[in-house]
């Protein structure tokens, strides 16, 4: 970051206790005094998928929260986006690192997210989100077409038991199943297709998916809209994807699912989905390391 910005940026990455692993994420844990074109600049000059920037909720306890209540906002080198996971477990476990564990509320632009941190038994803290309640939407045949072009993916290559959906947990993602591991880890699409069909269809990311077992997955997250090639680790699509899984009958009511992402990109990382009967929003879980 320029030193010229009036604010402090860390480097975290979410869902891996490794620097090198996980998804990258900007912290500004005191974005007090700064404007848009300030947030803006910062996420652009960091670099990474997003950067989370926090503030003090001063109508929290007027709302009748516990916990330490905070707005938060979070920019792509591009752009603004309404919600972003993984920088949510990062901001989440830096604020942890400083002032301890306990029960968090982060007011973004799709509405409250409850964030729970905890002390693993190693020490490190853990984060858990609650995602805005979800809906799952089906994904017009002419929408996945022209994803699958712009991907070069022969509808052979699909899963069938696990059919496209557009699913949403604050951000909309086109849901694709790969039918094997070796079509999942060979990506390679035309950014300014995909780019294109995404912001006609206000998605987000493409969550592709390969199922290894009854609740185990790897999935990748191309993210042009962002100004980058693939997001490591997507903490708002997986939150979605609990929601797809749940809406298909994939999982039972309770279940939690592990999900691996960043593995193709050399930087691995683990998400934690859990979905509640009687309860339709997802909570997704991870750890996070200061870079």
């Amino acid at each position: 970051m320029s030193r010229d910005y009036p604010a402090e940026v860390l480097r975290y990455t979410a869902f891996s206790d490794d620097p090198d692993g996980g998804n990258p994420a900007g912290v500004v844990l005191d974005a007090t005094g700064l404007a848009d074109d300030d947030m803006q600049a910062i996420a652009a000059d960091v670099g990474y998928s997003e950067t989370a920037f926090l503030l003090p909720s001063a109508d929290g306890g007027a709302r009748g929260e516990t916990g330490r209540t905070f707005d938060v906002r979070y920019f792509s080198p591009k752009a603004e986006v309404t919600f972003c996971g993984h920088a949510t477990i990062a901001t989440a476990v830096a604020l942890a690192e400083r002032v301890g564990p306990g029960e968090l509320v982060f007011h973004t632009q799709v509405g409250a997210v409850p964030v729970t941190v905890t002390s693993a038994p190693d020490g490190r803290p853990h984060a858990t989100l609650t995602s805005v309640e979800p809906h799952v939407e089906d994904a017009p045949a002419g929408v996945v077409r022209e994803a699958r072009a712009a991907l070069g993916w022969d509808p052979s290559e699909l899963d069938a038991a696990l059919p496209p959906r557009i699913a949403y947990a604050g951000a909309r993602h086109l849901v694709l199943a790969a039918a094997t591991r070796e079509r999942l880890a060979d990506l390679a699409y035309d950014f300014e297709r995909l780019e294109k069909l995404m912001r006609q269809e206000d998605l987000t990311t493409l969550q592709l998916v390969w199922r290894e077992s009854a609740d185990v997955f790897h999935v990748r997250d191309p993210f042009p809209v962002g100004g980058v090639v693939e997001d490591p680790a997507t903490g708002a699509a997986a939150a979605a994807f609990g929601a797809y899984a749940r809406q298909l009958g994939l999982v039972p009511d309770d279940a939690v699912l592990t999900l691996h992402q960043g593995a193709d990109m050399g930087r691995p990382g683990v998400l934690t989905v859990e979905l509640r009967g009687g309860d339709p929003r997802i909570r997704v879980s991870g750890t996070a390391a200061r870079i």
